[in-house]
């Protein structure tokens, strides 16, 4: 064996019990873990040796891999993963546990043979599909390893980009023979391994749709897999089916479920040496492939990515992370779920980044493999769900890890599931010795109606964790900060900002969009978005809100940075695979003896595992001991036979104890918060008096959504009656006034005054008396509410650099030339230096100067790139840059939605003088340099200038 492949092994005395105290123990600990994830469960300490680990004693993938990691240092052996997935009973485990030799393998520390990390040619921006992107790399450098495959101990010969390509070409005759047309569907079901690269590759080469599908996690499981996703293959229309060879038995089952599916074949079998001519090449707009969320059973909801889509979302992500070619990935994540497949594989096919993939099981059997993999590999990026950043904080001894290095890992992605800060901490703390740096870990956010990535923190910077009062939130909404040592204290973690290109924005329910710090639903547009649902049109209606979809899930931003507080939509996230419980809801409603649509399924936090326990609760009429121990029983059988592992815990409650709707509808959040609150069942209360509270419940929802949009609406009204007076007024007064001096007393006084009358409340600081004359003012442009602002902080006869467009408005280009507005010209070149001269001129002649160099606006907070304009000017002329910091702006008059305006605080920072060191550009260099940081230090907002759309 390979010294990279070898384990350093810790023999011990053989202290094992034997007979019938080995079952003994087993028992115990079997019992013990059981009983410690079903509390509630009182049949656990009756069941044997025989009884089934997951019906019975209810041991998820999860569950299962604790009970082999405790039984293990139990007895001191190792036992065959193989065990974690293939025991059906204890009985299983029994026999593995008689003849297990006495021993403890550490994975090796011995580093593996360093993979191809040098430069590249980066893949052309004129690319727009994967296809393209494979043909790139085998033409250019074909033999560059591209996917390392590991079983976490160590790894095996690398998948190079010309044997990826040949292989995928064979699979593609295969499917064009057997009749495959462009755009058809073709589903893959395969574990995570070099047959799935190929057939993912495959099936696009041959111009039809991939569409990858949760595979068992074990043989046995291949039936109900296929089961529970016919529902998927009937709705992506899928034509073919590309599995492992144990599913072709089931072939005449799913026909009779799906009449579309023309075949099941392997990837083996696909495969044909003599290569047919490939006749459809897509293009970027054509779906790539179809994207469905894992668990989708009764109603499943297929996203439609197209190439562009795609590409747009790796090249966005990829930017974000700085990657390189120069990078290591390493990856465990099921390349059914969009962050393994998109975020890990296709992102690294893009990039030419290496990339060393394990399969999930390899992971949930040895958490440890995944550390060792990366240390092995030099790992730099790699990601995970919360849950596998718990499991490894609390699972290893000091022993298990003794040699680990994790200093080269720089980017470590903590996504798909709700981020706890305890778990960052953790992690990070225990880690620590072993060199992974605090500043590595990196929440992010993503979800398949944004291909997969839509906000990620600038790398290096380490989480950010908002510490704010938690009953503020609940009542009004607001993110307010506060001590976190304060009684009602709340952690949120930050989840980075928006990707390059990508824009978010918080929406309250009547679509009007909230200032920062305060929540409401996130939505999302850019060019990762999909077009919708594949054959789904009402759930595709229900995405949208004009050009901006929802995200189902509740945010506040703050300093540009999204927080993710809770969903709105009805999903639970489990281990990193998403539940939808209405399905499952409506199959334990038709047992016997449960009350129909008086049934409900959630998640409730789980700090120690990091993800969510399942929890089922369903009404019966039976108030008999025994009948309701039995009912439990079915209902999670019904369950796992759903969702192919067990509930946490069944909850049998009497008639009318689950909250519901005036319209009869579960209100599955009060259900769990009852559920967590210790009293399931609710407090009951008299008929009457719940239907009152409903009622005025309902009233004040409606009341409260009223009075917020008219009080929207009046408000903008007002705002807007207070601007066109101002203006009725000035617009003549400006015209007639014949001193320049006098026009702006007038202007100044009119906007402050204006101002004031809107609801706005301005705060000036200056370090410094702003001068009157003699310096050029920059500005970050936030609103059109900006140079209103100014006029009302700013001193002196202000010369405005504005676009020569607006000289050409009768309106406002009258009012700006009365004001002696200086007007540029940005996109003819000798035009622009003329204008250029005539600020320069101004500037010499005393006037103070005033720039907005970042030239346009944004949306979303950031400081953009600053054009050269106002710094030329001040060098030329010999005056200084006083930076202006403008922060309120945004929010009270946001850039597409200023026709609601929202009252509220300004604040102006004027900072000191910022002088010349000379006359030419170096000297104008160093003034933006300098202005430009002092003005990002004070905003409050992301530095965005590797984002600036260039005009």
């Amino acid at each position: 064996m390979p010294e990279s492949h070898q384990g350093k092994e810790k023999t011990g005395a053989a202290v094992a019990p034997t007979g019938s105290d080995l079952a003994d123990a087993l028992m115990r600990a079997v019992r013990k873990l059981s009983g410690d994830m079903h509390p509630y469960d009182e049949r656990i300490s009756a069941l044997g040796l025989d009884a089934a680990l997951d019906d019975d004693f209810g041991f998820d993938s999860l569950g299962r891999a604790e009970l082999m990691h405790r039984l293990e240092r139990l007895f001191e052996v190792q036992l065959p993963d193989a065990l974690r997935a293939e025991a059906r009973t204890p009985r299983d485990i029994l026999k593995a546990l008689e003849t297990a030799e006495v021993r403890v393998a550490v994975p090796s520390s011995t580093l593996s043979p360093p993979v191809e990390t040098g430069r590249v040619d980066a893949v052309p921006d004129g690319i727009r599909t994967l296809n393209e992107v494979l043909a790139w790399h085998e033409e250019r450098h074909p033999d560059r390893a591209h996917i390392v495959p590991s079983d976490g101990d160590g790894e095996s010969a690398p998948i190079r980009y010309a044997a990826l390509a040949s292989d995928s070409r064979a699979v593609a005759s295969g499917l064009l023979s057997r009749g495959v047309a462009p755009g058809e569907s073709v589903a893959i079901m395969l574990p995570s391994g070099r047959d799935f690269f190929v057939s993912f590759m495959g099936v696009l080469l041959a111009g039809a749709v991939p569409v990858p599908i949760y595979p068992p996690a074990r043989p046995d499981q291949i039936e109900h897999s296929l089961r529970i996703s016919s529902g998927i293959l009937d709705n992506c229309r899928a034509v073919l089916l590309i599995t492992v060879s144990e599913g072709r038995r089931f072939a005449g089952l799913l026909r009779a479920a799906v009449p579309g599916l023309r075949g099941i074949a392997t990837a083996d079998e696909l495969a044909e040496p003599g290569e047919q001519p490939i006749v459809h090449t897509p293009g970027g707009s054509d779906t790539c492939f179809l994207q469905y969320t894992s668990g989708s059973t009764g109603d499943p909801k297929g996203v439609v990515l197209s190439h562009d889509n795609v590409i747009a979302n790796i090249r966005a992500m990829g930017q974000a992370i700085r990657a390189t070619p120069q990078d290591v990935f390493v990856s465990w994540l099921p390349l059914y779920h969009d962050m393994g497949l998109i975020g890990a594989w296709l992102a690294c096919l893009y990039f030419a980044t290496p990339t060393v993939i394990m399969s999930p099981l390899d992971f949930l059997s040895r958490p440890e493999r995944w550390l060792w993999t990366i240390h092995r590999n030099r790992g730099t990026i790699s990601a995970a769900p919360n849950f596998a950043y718990a499991l490894c904080s609390r699972r290893f001894s000091d022993e298990e890890l003794d040699g680990l290095d994790l200093g080269s890992w720089r980017f470590a992605a903590n996504a798909a599931e709700p981020v706890s800060p305890d778990v960052i901490r953790g992690f990070t703390r225990r880690f620590a010795p072993f060199g992974f740096r605090a500043e590595a870990m990196s929440p992010c956010y993503g979800l398949a109606e944004s291909v997969t990535g839509l906000s990620f923190p600038e790398p290096g910077r380490g989480p950010w964790i908002d510490t704010i009062d938690r009953n503020r939130l609940a009542t009004s909404g607001h993110a307010i900060p506060t001590d976190t040592e304060a009684e009602n204290a709340a952690e949120i973690v930050a989840c980075g900002r928006p990707l390059p290109g990508h824009e978010i924005r918080i929406v309250d329910a009547t679509g009007h969009e909230l200032p920062e710090r305060q929540q409401g639903r996130l939505q999302f547009k850019g060019p990762s978005s999909t077009a919708g649902y594949f054959r789904n049109t009402e759930k595709t209606a229900r995405l949208f809100d004009g050009e901006w979809l929802e995200s189902g899930d509740l945010a506040y931003i703050a300093r540009g940075e999204i927080f993710i507080t809770g969903r709105s939509k009805d999903v639970i996230i489990r281990a990193g695979r998403l539940i939808h419980p209405a399905p499952v809801e409506d199959a334990i409603g038709r047992i016997n003896g449960i009350t129909a649509g008086a049934v409900v399924l959630f998640g409730a936090p789980d700090p120690v595992a990091g993800t969510e326990r399942l929890i089922a609760m369903a009404e019966s009429a039976s108030t008999d001991p025994a009948t309701r121990t039995h009912l439990a029983e079915t209902v999670k059988a019904r369950a796992a036979s759903m969702l192919g592992e067990p509930v946490d815990e069944v909850v049998i409650l009497p008639r009318r104890a689950i909250p519901k709707t005036s319209s009869g509808k579960v209100r599955r959040f009060q259900a769990r918060d009852n559920y967590l609150a210790g009293h399931p069942e609710g407090i009951r209360r008299p008929r009457w008096w719940q239907l009152a509270r409903f009622a005025v419940a309902a009233l004040r929802g409606r009341m409260t959504g009223a009075v917020r949009t008219a009080r929207a609406r009046a408000y903008a009204g007002y705002w807007w009656a207070v601007a066109a007076l101002f203006a009725a007024w000035l617009w003549p007064v400006l015209l007639v006034l014949p001193r320049l001096s006098w026009r702006w007393a007038v202007m100044r006084r009119a906007m402050r005054l204006a101002l004031r009358l809107q609801g706005y409340r301005i705060d000036i600081e200056a370090e410094a008396p702003p001068p009157a004359r003699d310096v050029v003012y920059v500005a970050n442009h936030t609103s059109y509410l900006d140079s209103a602002a100014l006029i009302a902080a700013l001193p002196g006869e202000l010369a405005f650099v504005a676009y020569f467009e607006l000289s050409e408005r009768r309106f406002e280009g009258s009012i700006l030339r009365r004001l002696g507005t200086l007007f540029v010209q940005q996109r003819r070149t000798e035009a622009a230096l003329e204008h250029t001269r005539k600020a320069v001129e101004a500037a010499r002649t005393g006037r103070p100067v005033v720039f907005y160099p970042e030239a346009m606006i944004l949306r979303t907070p950031g400081l953009m790139e600053f054009r050269m304009g106002a710094f030329v000017t001040a060098a030329e002329a010999g005056v200084p840059v006083v930076p202006v910091t403008i922060r309120g702006c945004r929010s009270a008059l946001r850039h597409d939605h200023r026709w609601f305006p929202r009252h509220g605080r300004i604040s102006i920072h004027i900072g000191r003088p910022i002088q010349p060191r000379g006359s030419d550009f170096a000297a104008a260099l160093d003034l933006k340099d300098v202005a430009r940081a002092r003005i990002l230090e004070r905003c409050g907002e992301p530095d965005i200038a590797k984002e600036t759309p260039r005009l």
